[in-house]
């Protein structure tokens, strides 16, 4: 097979890999978020959860990491010089990153399916945001294909890493503000009801 067949393959399979790691944190934290609904719901949502879970991770996330790393090692194959060059180790060590992440993400996954949770919603998020680190820092090795500008990179990557992090706090704490204002609206109104009822 001609080489930028299998380099298309590769990164078709990368594509869907990455979408599946991105998809389940979001399915995890609905779970987790399930966890606080009242019966039946709490039973209905993690149930489908779960079965939501189960499809993307074994259909999707598992074959498509299988066989972005089958045809990137039939591309180093088809072509060894790559492993001479610097940026491609760095890569490489994001790969690893990469295989550990999906790793955890299997734990974690197991752990939901077996009705364990260990991680607050908003621990995911921020866990999340990992896969997004590792996808910048590949596709910015493999486009500028430098050993020096990727220090650089790694520091624009902490920084966007911190932005992330600050984004996501903002975000929380939006939520929470909207979450107390609906809460107290519903008191007022409550209280409104009662003393209209009292009054006649």
């Amino acid at each position: 097979m001609d080489f930028l067949y299998v380099k298309a393959l590769h990164v078709i399979f990368v594509i869907t890999w990455f979408a599946g790691l991105f998809y389940i944190i979001r399915l995890f934290i609905y779970h987790v978020e399930a966890e606080k609904k009242e019966e039946p719901a709490k039973e209905i949502l993690q149930t489908q959860y779960k079965l939501m879970s189960k499809r993307l991770w074994y259909i999707i996330t598992w074959p498509s990491a299988i066989l972005a790393s089958f045809f990137a090692i039939w591309m180093l194959y088809k072509n060894p010089y790559y492993l001479e060059m610097p940026w491609m180790h760095v890569k490489l060590a994001f790969v690893l990153a990469l295989y550990f992440y999906h790793y955890s993400c299997q734990k974690i996954y197991k752990q939901l399916q077996n009705d364990i949770i260990k991680y607050s919603a908003f621990k995911l998020r921020i866990w999340n945001e990992v896969a997004t680190i590792i996808l910048f820092a590949v596709v910015f090795l493999v486009t500028l294909q430098s050993a020096i500008n990727w220090i650089w990179g790694v520091v624009g990557i902490i920084l966007f890493g911190v932005l992330l992090m600050l984004g996501i706090r903002l975000y929380k704490k939006i939520r929470e503000k909207k979450s107390w204002e609906k809460a107290e609206k519903e008191v007022l109104e409550n209280t409104d009801k009662k003393d209209s009822f009292n009054e006649n």
